[in-house]
């Protein structure tokens, strides 16, 4: 256990006396960053850091039919925000906190959290992204520098660090925007800052281009069953046999919605259809506790840590070396889609190459496919995140207070094929999508480790390593 004895004369200028604070691990950190040239945010502000707030949630009017876009904290990771599923409001709730409205460059970060591994995610906006808006758990930070570079050294570990030792550790972690502020950040040559800039913008680049390519994906696979322009249609009334809630053994109305009929007539309407069950394999997961958990180890991987274009590492947990040999029968390997089926049901990501140690949660299956089958695996990784899945999921787990979807359900899932030819040009099309999603997630690596090894060596050592960095990857860097 670490300690250190610190005299009052000592104390910095906010005359803090928590002991987190003084801790020892901090001193690394503060060490090298005394021995750059450097400056607080505040003197390369355009205005001062705030935060946005959260529109009175009994006011519908604030919310309901919301076309902007409302980030929390579940939205913001490191490098992006993750705008699937994003809460809205409307212009009225946008009123009510519009100093916080979100502009081009504009760099956000998370700064109250129940742990430390929330507090320091940082993103950069793009215009592009449309209105949107931030809660009370997110500061604004609008520069004078560039802001590739200023969410760079956020994201870094030594921009994290700075935020933890800065940070009150109550109930919550938490800093407020005069404690954000403080924040020293390195002041290296002009080129330099030019060069994590231009890295940071490619990221962005790349990680559209591959989003727009899983688009083009899924518009091939819808316009092959008739579904291109389809759009769910929510009846108020509709009848049913009494006959068919004993087939379905459901009596629940919202399970009968017309829209669900269509769905499953379009789908053998123009193509062949098989039970998911028929195509894969089914392993359950495993769910060790939460007292398993550790700052460190073999990442346990848990729904929200799952994306169809990644797994991300947000509030990763850890597991020991120990307890992972126990569970190793639960290590997924290359080939298998791993696929939600609680909380988030219908998250479905193909393992391409052969995964890092890792041990997926009980809310998550690994699929497998079988040897006899033909469907190509990308074509049905795309297939479980389409629509026509989703749509089936939302009838399935539809009236539980808990979302689970279960087994059984996840089994008799209609999966339409097309011919092989087809699957093959969809399946193309969706590794080209991931590939630039890993050139995209590695420019980000890439710029943060650069701005770490810039503080421990020097710009010339990081601006060479970044170069071999980038031709290792061989990708085009704005300029």
């Amino acid at each position: 256990m670490q300690h250190s004895l610190v005299k009052k004369s000592q104390l910095n200028d906010s005359m803090r006396i928590d002991a987190e604070h003084y801790s020892p691990r901090f001193f690394p950190m503060l060490k090298l960053l005394a021995a750059k040239q450097h400056m607080p945010l505040s003197e390369i502000l355009s205005r001062s850091v705030i935060t946005g707030h959260t529109p009175s949630k009994s006011n519908e009017s604030f919310y309901v039919e919301g076309k902007i876009k409302f980030v929390k904290t579940d939205n913001l990771r490191s490098g992006y925000v993750d705008f699937e599923g994003v809460d809205l409001i409307t212009e009225s709730g946008n009123a009510e906190i519009k100093q916080s409205e979100l502009k081009n460059d504009d760099v956000i970060v998370t700064i109250i959290g129940a742990t430390e591994s929330i507090v320091g995610r940082a993103a950069r906006i793009f215009s592009d992204i449309g209105r949107a808006n931030i809660n009370q758990n997110i500061a604004l930070i609008r520069s004078k520098w560039p802001a590739g570079y200023i969410v760079s050294y956020l994201n870094s570990k030594y921009g994290r660090d700075q935020l933890h030792w800065l940070s009150r550790q109550t109930e919550q972690v938490n800093l407020n925007c005069r404690e954000v502020e403080l924040l020293q950040f390195p002041k290296f040559d002009d080129d330099f800052i030019a060069l994590i800039e231009n890295i940071n913008t490619s990221s962005y680049r790349y990680s559209i281009s591959g989003k727009q390519l899983f688009a083009k994906a899924e518009n091939l696979l819808l316009s092959g069953f008739g579904l291109i322009d389809w759009r769910s249609k929510h009846r108020l009334s509709y009848a049913k046999k009494f006959s068919d809630t004993q087939t379905a053994n459901r009596i629940d109305a919202e399970y009968y919605q017309p829209m669900y009929e269509e769905i499953t007539e379009a789908l053998t309407k123009h193509g062949h259809v098989q039970r998911l069950g028929d195509l894969v394999t089914i392993k359950k997961c495993v769910e060790p506790g939460s007292e398993a958990y550790q700052e460190e180890g073999i990442p346990f991987v848990r729904v929200s840590n799952l994306s169809k274009f990644e797994i991300n590492n947000n509030n990763q947990q850890y597991l020991s070396e120990e307890l992972y040999n126990e569970l190793k029968e639960n290590q997924p390997a290359k080939g298998e889609i791993l696929l939600s089926k609680d909380a988030t049901p219908g998250i479905a990501y193909y393992l391409a190459d052969k995964p890092t140690p890792m041990i997926p949660s009980s809310g998550i299956l690994r699929l497998g496919l079988n040897d006899k089958n033909t469907v190509n695996p990308e074509y049905l990784t795309l297939v479980l995140n389409a629509v026509t899945t989703q749509k089936q999921i939302e009838r399935d787990v539809g009236g539980s207070i808990i979302i689970h979807w279960l087994p059984d359900q996840v089994k008799n899932t209609l999966i339409p094929i097309l011919d092989i030819k087809k699957q093959q040009t969809i399946g193309d099309i969706v590794n080209k999508s991931s590939l630039l999603y890993q050139q995209s997630k590695a420019l980000l690596e890439i710029a943060t480790r650069g701005v770490e090894m810039a503080i421990e060596q020097n710009e010339k050592a990081a601006e060479q390593w970044i170069n071999n960095q980038l031709t290792n990857l061989d990708v085009q860097i704005n300029s």
